[in-house]
């Protein structure tokens, strides 16, 4: 019997254990914030030695130069009352993609009301590891719809597990804080838009084989294309095919797919 009791106290305690882990799972999506998500984000920020602006000539300057882009409305997003409205390059990058899907999910406009914030126009509640003075944050404002709530939600929920930002739902007034992790979003946008790519150039393309005597610059010109896209469309890294070797030749000249605006999904 003790032998039996110790074992049931064992399972308990791993029942116990696994939904403290399952708990822990879910606060940590669930875009309320906490200690340690301000740290992640000050963490990136300093291992991608970023510099924390402290005053608003400081901002104009890095703009200036280039190390902030100014983060300029489209038809699919506008900001508002921002003072500063300059942010990373990777970190633009960002909303345009997230804008452009948000307007056709919500047919409305994201709206951006706060980029980069220098340490002297910080809020006084705000924290000491504020990452808006480095350009990397901005502030969406919550949208009123609740469809539209839910997918902003989901959506940086999503982005968020896959280790490409750090977002906080913020109640006074309602809006979400979003700290884009710089190098890792400039990758995924990088993979994703060659995906995309090369998604396009498979839609619109033909195949011809090789025959003896062909050269890609014969090829080309008889269908109305050049090499480059020849070889870009097969991965060739030059000018040597063989007979019987099956060449993928692209249509009319594929929309090229920007970062800003992106085919698919975020």
């Amino acid at each position: 019997m003790p032998s039996r009791i110790r074992v049931g106290a064992a399972l308990a305690s791993a029942a116990v254990l696994m939904l403290v882990v399952r708990v822990d799972t879910l606060s940590a999506q669930s875009l309320r914030g906490s200690r340690a998500s301000i740290n992640r984000m000050y963490r990136h920020a300093v291992s991608e030695k970023l510099h924390f602006y402290e005053t608003a000539r400081g901002v104009r300057n890095a703009a200036d130069k280039g190390v902030l882009v100014r983060l300029a409305p489209n038809e699919d997003f506008t900001v508002h009352g921002v003072s500063f409205p300059f942010v990373r390059e990777p970190t633009r990058t960002f909303v345009r993609r997230l804008a452009s899907q948000y307007r056709d999910a919500c047919d409305e406009q994201l709206v951006v009301t706060s980029a980069t914030r220098p340490e002297s126009r910080q809020p006084a509640n705000s924290t000491s590891r504020s990452v808006h003075p480095t350009g990397m944050a901005v502030d969406l404002r919550k949208p009123t719809k609740g469809t539209c709530l839910r997918w902003l939600r989901q959506t940086l929920l999503e982005l968020e597990d896959a280790g490409l930002l750090e977002a906080t739902e913020e109640h006074g007034p309602p809006h979400f804080h979003v700290a884009v992790y710089l190098t890792p979003y400039r990758r995924y946008v990088a993979a994703r838009t060659r995906s995309e790519r090369s998604v396009q150039l498979a839609s619109s393309s033909d195949h011809y084989r090789v025959r003896v005597g062909d050269t890609l610059w014969d090829i080309a010109r008889a269908h109305d294309t050049t090499v480059e896209r020849i070889q870009e469309a097969n991965h060739l890294g030059g000018s040597v095919i063989t007979p019987g070797q099956d060449l993928v030749i692209p249509g009319d000249a594929p929309t090229v797919v920007s970062a800003g605006s992106p085919a698919q999904p975020r």
